[in-house]
C-alpha cells in the first residue's frame, strides 16, 4: 500500500515537473521582451528541477542515488538563478529595453540623474 502511494506521488511530481517545463517553453515563445522571457525561463527551470528530482528521489528510495540526486538539485538551485541574474544584468548593461505599455511608469534613466 505504501509503495503504491509513493509511486503515485512520484509520478505526480514527475508530471508536474514536465508540465512546468512545457508551460515555461510556451512562456518563452509568447512573452514580448527579453526580461519577461528570462523570468519565465528562470522560474520554470527551478520548478522543473525541484519537481522532477523529488519525483526521482521517491522512485530511488533511500540509497546513494538519492544523495547524488539531492546534490544535483543543490547545484541547480545555486547555479540556475545566478546564471539567470548574470544574463539579465548583462542585458541591462547592454541597454536592452523592456517592452512597456502606455500606462506603465517610465523607467528611470540612471545617466540623467543628478
Amino acid at each position: 500500500m505504501l509503495e503504491a502511494i509513493i509511486n503515485i506521488l512520484s509520478w505526480l511530481l514527475l508530471l508536474a515537473g514536465g508540465a512546468f517545463g512545457i508551460i515555461g517553453g510556451i512562456g518563452l515563445l509568447r512573452f514580448p521582451d527579453f526580461y519577461s522571457r528570462m523570468h519565465a525561463a528562470g522560474l520554470t527551470e527551478t520548478l522543473c528541477a525541484i519537481c522532477i528530482i523529488f519525483g526521482l528521489v521517491l522512485q530511488a528510495g533511500i540509497s546513494l542515488l538519492t544523495l547524488k540526486l539531492l546534490l544535483i538539485l543543490l547545484f541547480l538551485l545555486f547555479t540556475a538563478p545566478t546564471a539567470t541574474h548574470a544574463v539579465a544584468r548583462a542585458a541591462m548593461i547592454d541597454e536592452v529595453e523592456p517592452v512597456l505599455s502606455e500606462d506603465s511608469p517610465r523607467l528611470v534613466d540612471y545617466e540623467d540623474r543628478p
